[in-house]
């Protein structure tokens, strides 16, 4: 450990080497059960443990079928994404009464809380799935969800579709697109962590500040007119 720089915190080949599927799946588990996982890297993670299946189930089981291997590890990560979503929302859930009761300040306006139920109310079930594809978001969505007092039926159900959408597909890509680049075009992903880590980042925020940009500018124009 000598060797540690605060860049490698950003870098998910390092939580794999350093702790394997342990240390995984409490870093999906900590992205939505604990407030403070919104700093980790959730898509990297998941994209670049598709390319180490193999050597992270054969930490808890020997499985000889490739196929299965990441089908497995998918499982797993789907599972405890569940759980964590669960926590988020039950902690959501028991301080909600205490911010509808809480005063308004300078940073907390109790409208919000309003405006946010609205949204979960006719957007609730899509909120929830494509918050999983989003990061920080992924974070506090769940919270909010509690918060605003969400359906916990409805809340259950799209917490599942969303964990077991965002695990199988970040995983199996990672696998099988390691498989395609090594053997068609013979471009090691392993050897360029970087690269995945950048794409991953523009694939998943990029779409999330474009949109926020443009907001902000029709506003802008909105108020110029």
């Amino acid at each position: 450990m000598h060797d540690f720089s605060w860049g490698q915190l950003v870098n998910p080949e390092f939580y794999i080497k350093l702790g394997g599927i342990y240390l995984v799946l409490f870093i999906i588990f900590a992205e939505t059960g604990l407030f403070a996982g919104f700093f980790l890297p959730g898509d990297s993670l998941l994209f670049l443990s598709g390319i180490y299946s193999k050597e992270l189930i054969q930490e808890i089981v020997f499985i000889k079928s490739d196929f299965l291997n990441v089908l497995l590890l998918s499982s797993l990560v789907s599972i405890v994404g569940i759980i964590g979503n669960e926590v988020g929302y039950w902690f959501g859930k028991k301080s909600g009464p205490y911010l509808y009761n809480r005063k308004d300040t300078i940073i907390f306006k109790k409208r919000y809380l309003f405006q946010a139920k609205d949204f979960y109310d006719k957007h609730g079930g899509g909120a929830i799935i494509l918050a999983r594809f989003l990061p920080i978001l992924r974070t506090f969505a769940p919270i909010i969800a509690g918060i605003v007092q969400m359906n916990k039926g409805k809340y259950f159900l799209y917490n599942i579709i969303g964990s077991i959408a965002w695990s199988f597909l970040l995983i199996f890509s990672g696998h099988y697109l390691y498989k395609i680049f090594l053997n068609n075009l013979d471009f090691d992903l392993k050897k360029h962590i970087e690269i995945i880590v950048l794409i991953m980042v523009l694939v998943t925020t990029g779409p999330v500040l474009f949109k926020l940009f443009f907001k902000k500018k029709e506003g802008e124009d909105d108020n110029s007119i």
